[in-house]
């Protein structure tokens, strides 16, 4: 579905006098949030980007919010300090624009994250990342190679001892019609020597 391109021209204006009324007045901040839904992989870094602008100095707040609860990851003020929660100490990487790098992501860390960018006038703006992330299903697929190996072996055995079966059915119908013609045929000479 391609955009009209006097539609595109509109949105590149409103986003670019929305920012410039970010940046020009006191206390107006603004953040950008390129993409809401990461998908990953257990041991995967992700790069939680964004891009935050304001017109004095910032401080921004990462929180993860799951079904085990609400955790804060790392809260900073540029160009001061950084102060990153014991859990997330070797994992995280902050960036100035705002954006966090997490490492060897695990189930735990599937759920929602917030950024909140607080101003120093007290103005804030949110920002919300959802991640997802699943196991790598290789040990699935080696189980069901496997198990499908096994199955193959059982049917192969099965074939041949259906095959050893019918042969020796065969071989003793075989010798079953031998010994009746032979009996058979003793019958009729002795009734021809009586006679």
């Amino acid at each position: 579905k391609r955009s009209h391109p006097a539609q595109h021209g509109w949105c590149s204006i409103m986003s670019t006098l929305i920012i410039f009324l970010c940046l020009s007045a006191p206390g107006g901040v603004s953040l950008v949030v390129p993409q809401h839904n990461i998908n990953a992989t257990v041991a995967q870094n992700i790069l939680l980007s964004v891009e935050y602008s304001c017109r004095g100095i910032a401080t921004v707040e990462w929180k993860h919010v799951s079904s085990w609860g609400t955790t804060k990851i790392v809260e900073w003020r540029s160009g001061s300090y950084v102060n990153i929660s014991t859990v997330y100490k070797d994992r995280v990487t902050t960036f100035e624009n705002g954006s966090i790098q997490l490492l060897n992501v695990g189930m735990k860390d599937a759920g929602y994250y917030f950024i909140t960018v607080t101003e120093e006038y007290g103005t804030n703006t949110y920002g919300t990342i959802i991640v997802n992330v699943y196991e790598i299903i290789y040990e699935d697929l080696h189980f069901v190679a496997v198990l499908f190996a096994f199955l193959a072996a059982v049917a192969a055995i099965l074939i041949c001892f259906m095959w050893l079966c019918n042969k020796s059915l065969h071989l003793f119908h075989k010798k079953t019609t031998h010994k009746l013609t032979a009996s058979t045929t003793e019958e009729i000479e002795l009734e021809t020597m009586e006679c």
